[in-house]
């Protein structure tokens, strides 16, 4: 018997809600840091919460797809290391053509990924204990691999403006936005295609909703608990390979914490940590939150301890909302 994944409207209503809070609070900020600073809207500073939004928007665009299965992942930033650093040795190192090196670094990212859903669905390890795991071997490799010092493209330069050159820009001038922020628009567009309109989709909310009515009705449920690990890997890899083209190197010792604003972005923008929930469009505005509120608050001279800590509290928001959600749909 086939799963069955029609939504009541009233469940339907409430993601929107969610989504058009979500965008409202973005909408607020930014008008908050816009009277608060006169710099906060001007075109460089703009561009540079773009950029800030790019690699920690692919990472959780991946992260997302494992949330809604009900599951997690902690290593997508220690991946994401270890794909910067595969990229810059088969480019640098070994001499590599660049096209190569992307898909070696994306490559990269989806074995980790793969290993990261074996481990959870065939050893039946807990999500958190393999992946904190992993956390662990990927930063350990990426420090092995590199040889503990950077990796540059200096040979390489079309790598970096590959990244940060402007389509746009050569197209309407004085509108130089950097082509890595139309990556994040792409994979995001992908991403949402994936999650909506494929099978894979489809089953990623079965899973979350009710792993074991799923596994009942038939769907092969380790299979595609493994597949979804390995999407997560590979837009960890991507990540790698845009921060890496963005900083003109690959840095061994990066990447740590990178998951936690990832899996922020995802919770934020109305994914549920309790699996079932989400959607691609929402992650995008709760990584533009993040980012947004990590440049007002230095645009207004606040320490960046406190920036952490208002970051987190946010978090701490978002998830009691969504308890409060589902409580009253209960």
């Amino acid at each position: 018997m086939p799963v069955t994944l029609a939504r009541p409207r009233a469940f339907v209503r409430a993601r929107a809600v969610q989504r058009l809070l979500a965008f409202g609070a973005l909408i607020v900020m930014i008008v908050v840091f816009s009277i608060a600073s006169p710099n906060f809207l001007q075109f460089n500073n703009i561009v540079g919460i773009l950029l800030a939004t790019a690699v920690n928007g692919v990472l959780a665009l991946g992260v997302t797809f494992v949330i809604i299965s009900g599951g997690i992942d902690l290593s997508i930033g220690t991946v994401m290391t270890l794909s910067a650093v595969m990229t810059g040795v088969l480019i640098t190192n070994m001499d590599l053509p660049i096209v190569v090196g992307i898909l070696g670094g994306i490559a990269t990212g989806g074995l980790a990924g793969l290993v990261n859903g074996i481990l959870i669905a065939r050893f039946k390890i807990p999500p958190f204990i393999a992946t904190l795991g992993m956390l662990n071997v990927a930063k350990g490799l990426a420090l092995v691999i590199s040889g503990l010092t950077p990796i540059y493209f200096n040979e390489t330069p079309a790598v970096n403006q590959a990244a940060m050159g402007s389509l746009i820009g050569s197209l309407i001038p004085g509108l130089a936005i950097p082509n890595i922020v139309l990556v994040l628009f792409g994979a995001a567009v992908v991403a949402s295609l994936v999650l909506s309109k494929t099978i894979l989709g489809r089953y990623t909310f079965a899973l979350g909703s009710n792993e074991e009515a799923s596994r009942l009705s038939g769907v092969s449920v380790d299979r595609w608990k493994i597949a979804v690990y390995t999407v997560c890997g590979l837009f960890a890899g991507l990540a790698g390979v845009l921060i890496a083209a963005r900083l003109n190197s690959a840095q061994p010792s990066l990447g740590l914490g990178y998951e936690l604003d990832a899996i922020a972005a995802a919770v934020i923008g109305g994914t549920s940590l309790s699996g079932g929930e989400g959607s691609i469009l929402g992650t995008v505005i709760g990584a533009f939150i993040i980012s947004t509120l990590t440049n007002g608050l230095r645009i207004m001279s606040v320490p960046q301890e406190w920036q952490i800590v208002v970051t987190g509290g946010i978090v701490i928001l978002a998830v009691y909302l969504d308890v409060i959600r589902r409580r009253q749909r209960a």
